[in-house]
């Protein structure tokens, strides 16, 4: 026979949104999470190379970026030791099919400075001069440590009394007498409400429990490992993007990540790397350097998940009673997190929100859909 388990919110996967709004429900529910794979953040979050970049994404994420930044800032030193952001800065170069695009950017922006080329190979002496038309720079931009941020948030909701249940996918789920009966391989949950922070599942996961999806779509995103370059000292060499989009390049200690910044459409899965889009994104990025691609150490590539209008979902949904979208988080799942698991917790609980988070609550509904 099955165990049962009975708690006021069933939380639909462990990766960042479901830790952080575990963390952030805990002190106040009885929570249990509900891992599909044998370890939390398998196929998104253990994945994320994040940067915090303020000028990055829509208005709603952007004001989720703002809101953020101070509870990295001055998170709980009991849960996070060392410091969750470190310097890094964010280097924007444009070629000529990137002019129109980074135009763009620097007029919707916010503390990202229009740089010259001098200053741009000052930053990272190992770009092609003639390949770059115009460059911006936004100093601000700092590295995330994920796996912190992550362990953390499930190191405080455990200790509140949380159940984190591993190789536990949910199965079907059924709403009746004001609760949900939630199936699963090893376990029967009884709950109050269902936080479906599924990530890319996260429409197979409304499907199971009879909630019309809301069309989210997984993508993959691929990276690159290369050695660095023996003739540079790229430890404190900034992000360096494309404004067109089409690569991007991270320093890791002696190493360089380098993606070509694929979004393609694919249905949830353990996510492998497309060898031809790879390559093609590395020959892009080797043009614009002045050193070759000759070693790629390792590859691999995770899933980023977003919603038809590329901006989170949180919120009840209004067609079925108990359920609460928390997806769609795309690739700025990382750094809006903060905020955003902050934001739906107090959304489940039905408590008041300050004007400015307040004025998001109806960019992020899943009624938006409906």
């Amino acid at each position: 026979m099955q165990d049962e388990i009975r708690a006021d919110i069933a939380i639909v996967g462990a990766g960042i949104a479901g830790a952080g709004v575990a963390a952030a429900l805990t002190h106040d529910f009885k929570v249990v999470l509900i891992e599909q794979e044998s370890r939390p953040g398998h196929h998104t979050t253990g994945r994320s190379a994040a940067i915090f970049i303020q000028n990055y994404g829509n208005q709603t994420i952007r004001a989720l970026s703002r809101a953020s930044a101070p509870l990295f800032e001055h998170a709980d030193k009991d849960l996070f030791p060392n410091p969750l952001l470190s310097p890094r800065g964010m280097l924007n170069i444009a070629d000529a099919e990137g002019m129109s695009h980074h135009a763009e950017l620097l007029a919707e922006s916010e503390g990202l400075r229009e740089i010259s080329v001098a200053e741009a190979l000052a930053l990272v002496p190992a770009l092609r001069a003639e390949r770059i038309l115009a460059a911006s720079y936004e100093e601000d931009a700092r590295d995330i440590d994920v796996a912190a941020l992550h362990q953390g948030w499930l190191k405080a909701a455990k200790m509140a009394g949380a159940k984190v249940l591993t190789d536990c996918a949910l199965t079907k789920a059924e709403y009746a007498g004001g609760l949900w009966s939630i199936e699963t391989p090893n376990a029967r949950i009884i709950a109050k409400t269902i936080v479906n922070a599924a990530g890319a599942w996260a429409d197979d996961v409304a499907k199971k429990c009879g909630v019309v999806p809301i069309g989210v779509t997984p993508m993959r995103r691929s990276i690159a490992v290369l050695p660095a370059p023996a003739a540079y000292d790229t430890r404190h060499w900034p992000l360096v993007g494309d404004a067109a989009d089409t690569w991007y390049m991270k320093p890791d200690g002696a190493r360089l990540l380098v993606s070509p910044a694929d979004e393609d459409p694919v249905e949830p899965h353990d996510a492998f790397v497309d060898d031809m889009v790879l390559a093609e994104g590395l020959h892009r990025f080797e043009q614009a350097m002045v050193f070759p691609v000759t070693h790629v150490e390792r590859s691999w590539a995770g899933l980023r998940t977003f919603a038809p209008d590329r901006t989170p979902v949180a919120g009840f949904d209004t067609t079925a009673e108990g359920f609460f979208w928390l997806a769609g988080q795309g690739g700025y799942g990382i750094q809006t997190s903060p905020a955003l698991s902050w934001l739906a917790g107090q959304m489940i609980r039905r408590a008041g929100l300050p004007a400015e988070m307040e004025a998001l609550v109806p960019a992020l509904s899943p009624d938006r859909f409906r």
